[in-house]
């Protein structure tokens, strides 16, 4: 997406936005550079670019004056992400917001040196991205999604939403790293709660019918949708074939149940990616990435729709409605 496009789909609210006053930087016109493994008319996905933009006018950042954005809606094939990422760094930008591991990777193929931050990542250190998360050490840091410890709370919600539920497929890309450890995380606690588990791994969009047809064959079956840019944006497809197939699922990012999924529990995204405006503003004014630790999140939503609860035949478990942070009727 070009900067005039993006001027626009903020509604020219730039300009209404009140500035820091302390953060006068001069005349110097400072590019940042955006890339996302998501679709430009996302409502979601704006509303999460919208956060971080707002974030940065707050610190004193304001396009036109003193910024400079390019926002590269990539989507989620990863041929087109690796060409994005290559424009995107000859561009020359100061700071980069990169969208997980499918965007951090193709960046780091292009440049070790022009500082990247992440709003989300599953695991950067298993990933090769950081050294450790107290000390990253290169050019790359950020926020995490979840600690592993989230995959067994995914679990713990669904089977305390649907008591009778026996056995539940992880649906996982198998194209991040993250995959195998959140898997193990809920096989290790599936035992406890008398569920048999088993991963639906997914490379692409094609892939999501014929895995959950070959799962859902029972009547005590769930499913947990693990976090992925391709679910994310394939998700009108993913919560049409689970709700054909009558699957309670939970999800690892609110936006499937505003679209109409059952449940899900997740960091808040939009804390998350002001948090990331906090460490782009950082290193603007001179700060390393190299010594700005890689933190977990600060805030956790769990959300409910009634309605899907309704269509499943559910009844949700007033304990559980009353921990809801959201409840969509």
């Amino acid at each position: 997406m070009r900067r005039r496009q993006f001027i626009t789909l903020l509604g020219g609210a730039a300009a209404a936005w009140p500035l820091a006053a302390h953060a006068q930087q001069g005349n110097r016109v400072r590019n940042i550079g955006v890339l996302l493994p998501l679709v430009a008319n996302d409502p979601f996905a704006r509303i999460q670019v919208d956060a971080f933009v707002t974030a940065l006018q707050q610190a004193g950042w304001s396009e036109g004056r003193n910024a400079r954005f390019e926002i590269r809606w990539a989507g989620p094939i990863p041929n087109d992400i690796r060409r994005h990422a290559a424009e995107l760094i000859a561009l020359g930008p100061e700071v980069v917001l990169a969208y997980g591991s499918s965007t951090v990777g193709p960046l780091l193929q292009n440049t070790r040196t022009v500082p990247i931050v992440f709003p989300v990542m599953g695991d950067p250190v298993a990933a090769g991205y950081v050294e450790s998360l107290a000390n990253p050490g290169g050019n790359v840091t950020g926020f995490m999604m979840y600690e592993y410890s989230l995959a067994a709370k995914w679990l713990e919600l669904l089977k305390e939403m649907v008591p009778a539920v026996q056995r539940v497929a992880v649906l996982r890309n198998a194209n991040t790293p993250t995959g195998p450890a959140q898997f193990g995380v809920i096989q290790a606690v599936s035992p406890y709660l008398k569920v048999d588990v088993t991963a639906l791994n997914i490379r692409n969009a094609g892939d999501f019918e014929s895995a959950i047809a070959a799962f859902a064959r029972g009547t005590n079956d769930g499913l947990i949708v693990a976090s992925s840019s391709l679910a994310v944006t394939h998700r009108d497809l993913l919560l049409g074939l689970v709700a054909r197939h009558k699957l309670p699922a939970i999800y690892s990012e609110e936006m499937f149940v505003k679209d109409g999924g059952l449940m899900s529990y997740s960091p808040s995204m939009v804390d998350q990616f002001r948090r990331a405006a906090g460490y782009v503003d950082r290193i603007l004014k001179g700060e390393k990435p190299a010594n700005l630790p890689v933190q977990t999140p600060a805030k956790y939503i769990l959300s409910i729709n009634l309605k899907a609860a309704k269509a499943l035949g559910l009844d949700v478990p007033p304990t559980l409605l009353a921990r809801a942070d959201e409840v969509i009727e």
